[in-house]
């Protein structure tokens, strides 16, 4: 069974930063797609950022040019650098991973693997 469990939330004023990680475990794909989502309370989980197993990458419009996705195969670890940080980030982040061929999708119910959650939260 495929293990996620996400570090490295807190709580940090605005225009801080935070490096978010997900340990991953016992998923051995070649093909896939691993991304994190956030959750605002009374929100939708919403994608923040999708990587492929060829390192394309992809974000959400509210993150462009401030977060950044990248993952490390050889300590299979998803990370997410996460810049310029405002109060609307603070939401609780999700890791997630699944066997994919193509473009990763960005629908929470494709991806099949989650972590716990970690929160966010930025103050003004």
């Amino acid at each position: 069974q495929v293990q996620l469990v996400e570090s490295g939330g807190g709580s940090v004023q605005a225009g801080g930063s935070l490096r978010l990680s997900c340990a991953v475990s016992r998923f051995a794909y070649s093909r896939y797609c691993m991304a994190w989502f956030r959750r605002a309370p009374g929100k939708e989980r919403d994608e923040v950022a999708t990587i492929d197993n060829a390192g394309t990458t992809r974000y959400a419009d509210s993150v462009k040019g401030r977060f950044t996705i990248s993952q490390d195969n050889a300590k299979n670890t998803l990370y997410l650098q996460m810049n310029s940080l405002k109060p609307e980030d603070t939401a609780t982040y999700y890791c997630a991973a699944a066997a994919f061929v193509g473009a990763c999708p960005t629908q929470w119910s494709e991806y099949l693997s989650w972590g716990q959650g970690t929160q966010v939260t930025v103050s003004s």
